[in-house]
């Protein structure tokens, strides 16, 4: 079993900051890509930032700037960074992480975590 558990989530006035962490657990013997997206309401979710194994980040053009994506192999831990918070940045945010399970091949699978909210104010 692997879990995905995000946290640092909350209400924040425009041009403020937060922090997102999402950790996994279970039984892992590796990840590979570990991604942050969000979903606003009436809308899909959409993949905001993405990091591989060795360090390299993606970001979507919307938090480019704004937004660090970080990892702690150790800790199977995944950051997000958010400054300079817009109101449009308003959404669930949940992390994805493809892993490879103990006893389970050379491939991994895709977790989901349960989303962590996050409400900007003007």
């Amino acid at each position: 079993q692997v879990q995905l558990v995000e946290s640092g989530g909350g209400l924040v006035q425009a041009g403020g900051s937060l922090r997102l962490s999402c950790s996994a657990s279970g039984s892992i013997f590796s990840i590979d890509t570990m991604g942050w997206y969000r979903q606003a309401p009436g809308k899909q979710r959409e993949l905001i930032a993405a990091i591989i194994s060795g360090g390299s980040t993606n970001y979507a053009d919307s938090v480019k700037g704004r937004f660090t994506i970080s990892r702690d192999n150790a800790k199977n831990t995944v950051y997000l960074q958010m400054n300079g918070l817009k109101p449009e940045d308003a959404a669930v945010y949940y992390c994805r992480a493809n892993i490879r399970t103990l006893g389970g091949g050379p491939y991994g699978q895709d977790f989901w975590g349960k989303g962590t909210l996050v409400t900007v104010s003007s």
